[in-house]
């Protein structure tokens, strides 16, 4: 039974989230619908539907879902009720002609903005209830505004009352979460400079990333409507994001260039280095993960600092010394751009130590 226990709290804490979604969407269908019935809604359905479609996993994303589907809903229900009412369409020929012309340039328009898809949809709505429920197009636009404005209000109060997710805590997680993933895919391509990376898995780790990264973005994105609507406080999460970018661009470029086929002797002279560099950076980047899940003050720089400075020692020695002037030229090249990259990565995670102190304690 323990062990039972221990099984249902681990899975419990891993699908948290997922589990307060079901709950508060359940909530809030559930209480759209009671709304609609109290206020005699002609069509709760919408209502409900509506607060489905609100209710999301953050807070800043229902705001940002409630604002688009309102803002939608208001433009199709004017522009579908005034054809509705300026032109007759008694016929069924009339219908189809009014149909086509309420929704093409609608469509046209939604194209452009995806978020904008429930603008034909309300139209179309607007236009058709009246034929099947004997109402005026009048009273069909104001009942379709009602049904939306409730099932809207219900979904983003709930999202704001019932456990909310802010938007700006995923966010956080998420750099975290993607900070450890660069530490882990730093650490392989500079493990051994020398050795070339075969070409599935270095598309493995940089697809890996480019999928973090885009989820970040879309958390990033939902922060900063929480942040424009004052539901949450805290630093902007902008110049985290784009930290977090920079060493992405870094990452791959890494990737391109290790696996030279050095000479044996500048191999040697700067393997020690680039190790240090290796590991001081992956404990950096990993404990830079820990202090932003935290809030805490970012990890000390130094050792970093430190592991740099030996390697642009050791860099600037073997070309002091003529080591270079033998290379292959494709080999050549790929040495510098080695550096260019590495003093490219000791800038940005320099960076990494400024953004995650702006969250401390923030």
């Amino acid at each position: 039974m323990a062990r039972l226990l221990a099984l249902i709290r681990k899975y419990l804490h891993r699908y948290r989230l997922q589990l307060i979604l079901a709950l508060r969407v359940t909530v809030a269908a559930v209480l759209a619908f009671a709304v609609a019935q109290v206020l005699h809604l002609h069509l709760p359905l919408w209502a409900v539907l509506t607060s489905l479609i609100v209710t999301q996993m953050s807070l800043g994303r229902s705001l940002k879902v409630a604002s688009d589907y309102l803002i939608g809903t208001f433009g199709g229900v004017a522009y579908g009720g005034a054809l509705a009412i300026l032109i007759p369409h008694e016929s069924e020929w009339a219908l189809l002609a009014v149909l086509a012309l309420a929704v093409a340039p609608l469509a046209f328009i939604a194209s452009f903005r995806a978020n904008f898809n429930v603008l034909p949809v309300t139209a179309i709505i607007v236009l058709l209830v009246p034929s099947m429920q004997h109402v005026s197009p009048a009273g069909s636009a104001i009942d379709r505004v009602l049904e939306v404005t409730v099932g809207g209000a219900v979904g983003f109060i709930v999202s704001f009352l019932l456990f909310p997710s802010r938007a700006n805590a995923i966010t956080v997680q998420a750099a975290a979460d993607m900070l450890d993933l660069l530490a882990d895919s730093l650490s392989r391509f500079l493990k051994d400079h020398t050795r070339e990376l075969d070409l599935a898995e270095r598309r493995r780790i940089q697809d890996g990333i480019a999928a973090a990264l885009t989820r970040l973005n879309a958390t990033g994105a939902e922060a900063e409507h929480e942040r424009s609507a004052r539901l949450t406080s805290g630093p902007a999460t902008g110049p985290l994001l784009r930290t977090l970018l920079r060493l992405r661009h870094d990452i791959v470029l890494l990737g391109r260039v290790v696996g030279c086929e050095l000479p044996q002797g500048v191999a040697e002279r700067l393997k020690p280095s680039i190790g240090h560099v290796e590991a001081s950076a992956r404990d950096f980047l990993r404990s830079s993960a820990v202090a932003l899940r935290d809030q805490e003050a970012p990890p000390s720089p130094d050792a970093v600092e430190l592991a740099f400075r030996d390697y642009l020692e050791a860099f600037g020695a073997v070309r002091h010394e003529g080591l270079t002037r033998d290379m292959k030229s494709e080999t050549a090249e790929r040495f510098f751009a080695l550096g260019f990259a590495l003093e490219q990565l000791r800038e940005h995670l320099l960076e990494v130590h400024r953004v995650v102190g702006e969250w401390a304690h923030g």
